[in-house]
C-alpha cells in the first residue's frame, strides 16, 4: 500500500489498471498452476490527456510489489545454512537439502508470481509512455517509469538467483515469451545493472522515508542498491563499490540503533531501509487489513502476553549451525533478535557439552514476555526454533487484531547490506573513497555490540554477513555459492554439489515454453 500509515491503499485493479489488464497468470497454490500464459487486453479509447491517471498506475505497481505471495520468499531463501525448512511441506525440505522436484508447486508458483508481476510492470510502463506524450510535466512520467523499472529489476534478480538463465520480457505482450530466447545468468544480471543506470537520473535523491508523495517509495538509492546486488553476483566489484559508495557518501542513511526493534513496529520506514514491503491494519481493531502472511514463519505453539494472539505454522527454523556460530562469536542482540527459542530447543543446544552453559538471554520467553513453544513435556512436532526477524510481539499488535505478525512490514534491502556489500567489494580489490572495508564492517559490528576488527578480509566480511542477515532473502546461500564455497553448506546430513546452485525449471513451464527444456 501507499503511505500505509496515513491513508487507505490504492488497490492494483481497483480503478485504471482494472481496465488495462486481465489476469495473466495463476499465482497461488489455490489455482491451476499449469495454465499457459494469456494475452493482456488494452482498453480502447483511453484518454491519454488525463495525466492524473498516471498516479494510479504507479501506486498499482507498488501494490503488486507488496503483494508478495507467501510461498515465494521461502523458495528464494531456504537453501542457506542459516535456516531449515520445517513443518510438513516435504518438497520444501527436500529443496533445503538440494534435492529438487521440478513438479513442486512452489517452484511453479514462484516462477509465475515473478513473471506475472514483471509483465504487469511492463504494461504499466507502456501506459505511462502513452500518457507522457500529452503530460504537462513529462518528468513525472519518467520518474514513475523509473520506479517501476526498479521493481522489475529486483524481481528479475530473484529469478536469476533461483534459475540462473531465464527469459527477459521486453514488453507486456505475453505471447512474445513463447519466442523469447533464454538469456544467460550473466546477461540477465548485466541487463538489470543497465536498467538501473537508465533509471537513476529520474529518481528522487532522498531516503525512502523522506518521500512525501509515496512514503517509503523507491529512490535513486534503492536503484543503486539493486545495481550493487546484480554486480556482486557478476563479480564486477568496482561497480559494487561505486554504487554502494554513492549511497554511503550521501550521508542519508543510518543504522537503526535498536536491532531488535528494527524488525518490529518501531522499525517501519526506518532510516536504515532502502526497500521494504509495506502493510497496515490502519490502526483499527477490525476491518480492512493489508498484511503479509507472517504465520508461515511463526511458532506453532506459544503463550502470548496478549491472550488470543494467534501463533504460526512452524515452517521456518533457524539452523543449529547458525545458532552455534552466533554463540561462538558471543553474539547477543543479533542472536536474540534472529532466533526464538523453545525450551526443547534450548535443551537440544545444551545436549552438546560445549554449549551446556548458555547466556541468560537464551530463553523461551522473549524480552516482550511471549513464551515460545509448548509448556508441557511433549516435543514440538515442527520447529524447535523460529525466526525472530519475522516475529512481532503480541503486545505490538493493534488491540483487537490477532493474526500473527499483522501490521508488520517486510524489510527487503537494508543499509547494513549496503555497508557489507561495500566491504565485500573492497576485500576483492575494488577502490573507494567513501569508506574503508574496516569502517564499513565495524559500523555494523558496533550496532551489534561487537569489538572492531582491523585488516578486514573476505572471510571476515562473509562471517559478518552470516551474523547480520540470517533468515533474510537467502543472502547467506548466495554469498557462499558466489565464491564456490558450497562445501560449507554440507551440514546436518546435507550434500551440496556445484550443479545444485540453481533449481530446475518448473515442469509446467517447460511444457509451455519449449526453449526452457532446450536450455536445461
Amino acid at each position: 500500500m501507499i503511505n500505509v500509515m496515513t491513508k487507505k491503499p490504492i488497490k492494483f485493479f481497483a480503478s485504471l489498471m482494472a481496465l488495462i489488464l486481465v489476469a495473466i497468470f495463476p499465482v497461488s497454490c489455490d489455482n491451476a498452476l499449469d495454465e499457459p500464459l494469456e494475452n493482456e487486453v488494452l482498453v480502447e479509447d483511453t484518454d491519454y490527456t488525463l495525466s492524473e491517471n498516471m498516479y494510479p498506475l504507479l501506486t498499482g505497481a507498488y501494490e503488486l510489489l507488496y503483494a508478495l505471495q507467501w510461498e515465494t520468499f521461502p523458495v528464494v531463501s531456504v537453501r542457506g545454512d542459516d535456516v531449515n525448512a520445517a513443518g510438513d511441506q516435504f518438497p520444501l525440505t527436500e529443496t533445503d537439502e538440494y534435492r529438487y522436484d521440478r513438479s513442486f508447486w512452489m517452484y511453479n508458483s514462484t516462477w509465475l508470481n515473478f513473471y506475472d508481476d514483471i509483465i504487469k510492470f511492463h504494461a504499466s510502463m507502456e501506459e505511462l509512455e502513452r500518457y507522457k506524450e500529452f503530460a504537462p510535466n513529462p518528468a513525472e512520467a519518467d520518474q514513475y517509469i523509473a520506479e517501476i523499472k526498479v521493481m522489475r529489476a529486483f524481481e528479475m534478480l530473484q529469478l536469476a538467483k533461483l534459475w540462473g538463465a531465464v527469459l527477459i520480457p521486453s514488453s507486456s505482450q505475453t505471447q512474445e515469451l513463447y519466442n523469447t530466447p533464454v538469456s544467460t545468468r550473466e546477461e540477465v544480471l548485466q541487463h538489470i545493472s543497465d536498467q538501473m543506470d537508465e533509471a537513476l537520473a529520474f529518481l528522487p535523491t532522498v531516503r525512502p522515508n523522506q518521500r512525501t508523495d509515496i512514503k517509503g517509495g523507491i529512490t535513486r538509492y534503492t536503484a543503486l542498491a539493486v545495481k550493487a546486488q546484480a554486480n556482486l553476483d557478476l563479480k564486477d566489484f568496482q561497480k559494487v563499490a561505486d554504487a554502494t559508495g554513492e549511497i554511503i557518501g550521501s550521508g542519508a542513511f543510518t543504522l537503526e540503533s535498536d536491532f531488535y526493534e528494527l524488525f518490529k513496529i518501531p522499525g517501519k520506514l526506518s532510516s536504515e531501509n532502502l526497500l521494504e514491503l509495506q502493510y497496515s491494519d490502519f490502526g483499527q481493531s477490525s476491518g480492512e487489513n493489508e498484511a503479509y502472511l507472517h504465520a508461515f514463519f511463526g511458532p506453532n505453539n506459544w503463550t502470548p502476553v496478549v491472550a488470543g494472539s494467534s501463533g504460526g505454522w512452524g515452517f521456518w527454523e533457524p539452523s543449529m549451525k547458525f545458532i552455534k556460530f552466533m554463540l561462538d562469536r558471543s553474539e547477543t542482540v543479533r542472536l536474540e533478535t534472529s532466533v526464538l527459542f523453545t525450551r526443547q530447543g534450548i535443551e537440544l543446544i545444551q545436549s552438546d557439552p560445549a554449549y551446556a552453559t548458555l547466556p541468560a538471554f537464551v530463553s523461551n520467553t522473549t524480552r516482550d514476555g511471549d513464551i515460545i513453544g509448548r509448556t508441557d513435556d511433549e516435543p514440538n512436532p515442527r520447529a524447535v526454533f523460529s525466526s525472530g526477524k519475522h516475529y512481532l510481539p503480541s503486545n505490538q499488535l493493534t488491540p483487537g487484531r490477532t493474526a500473527y505478525g499483522t501490521n508488520k512490514n517486510f524489510i527487503v534491502i537494508r543499509y547494513a547490506e549496503v555497508l557489507l556489500m561495500h566491504a565485500e567489494a573492497l576485500a576483492n580489490g575494488a577502490n573507494s573513497a567513501a569508506m574503508t572495508a574496516d569502517q564499513a564492517v565495524n559500523e555494523v559490528r558496533a550496532r551489534a555490540g561487537m569489538a572492531p576488527l582491523n585488516g578486514v578480509s573476505l572471510d571476515n566480511v562473509l562471517d559478518e554477513k552470516f551474523a547480520e542477515f540470517g533468515m533474510e532473502w537467502g543472502i547467506r546461500f548466495y554469498d557462499l555459492v558466489r565464491y564456490d564455497r558450497g562445501s560449507e553448506l554440507n551440514y546436518g546430513g546435507r550434500s551440496y554439489a556445484a550443479e545444485d546452485r540453481f533449481i530446475p525449471y518448473p515442469l509446467a513451464q517447460i511444457d509451455i515454453l519449449p526453449q526452457l527444456g532446450t536450455n536445461n
